[in-house]
């Protein structure tokens, strides 16, 4: 028999909904050709790319680590890794960061991941009202206030991105 699944039901939806957090979930028609999922995500729901922040994987140290920054930006690996108190940060390999999330590339959310991972949000998230990251999926993102994303993820805030 196959399983039904919910239109819109992640882990990260499923944690934010245990955990009490008032949350917004955002779809849209992800373009596989897209060489920017975070940047087609703001502009396919009409959001400044500043207010959107992409998920991404590092080592730091040997050690992954969750930086969480605005889609128009880069990850600073440096100070990320400052930030995780190590010495050295480099990009996680695309299949560790999906076995470790459970997650797929493209739709790795900073909530509801498998394992627990340190989490750094980028300091500007704090600008806004609402931000908005992935949902657990291509296509599916998710608005919740910066402080409500850095409390559930357990994050520390830091200038990460460039």
């Amino acid at each position: 028999m196959a399983k039904s699944k919910q239109s819109q039901g992640t882990p990260a939806t499923v944690a934010l909904t245990k955990a009490k957090v008032e949350f917004s979930t955002h779809t849209y028609d992800h373009d596989p050709a897209a060489k920017s999922f975070g940047l087609e995500a703001a502009e396919a729901l009409g959001l400044a790319a500043a207010q959107v922040f992409k998920t991404l994987l590092v080592e730091v140290d040997g050690k992954l680590t969750v930086g969480v920054v605005p889609v128009d930006k880069q990850l600073d690996l440096k100070a990320i890794a400052a930030a995780a108190g190590g010495k050295k940060a480099v990009m996680a390999d695309p299949a560790a960061a999906e076995r470790t999330t459970g997650y797929v590339v493209g739709g790795i959310s900073p909530i509801g991941q498998k394992r627990a991972l340190p989490t750094v949000v980028d300091s500007t998230a704090t600008e806004h009202a609402k931000v908005y990251v992935s949902g657990g999926r291509r296509g599916l993102d998710i608005g919740l206030s910066p402080a409500d994303l850095i409390t559930v993820t357990r994050a520390r805030t830091a200038a990460i991105a460039r």
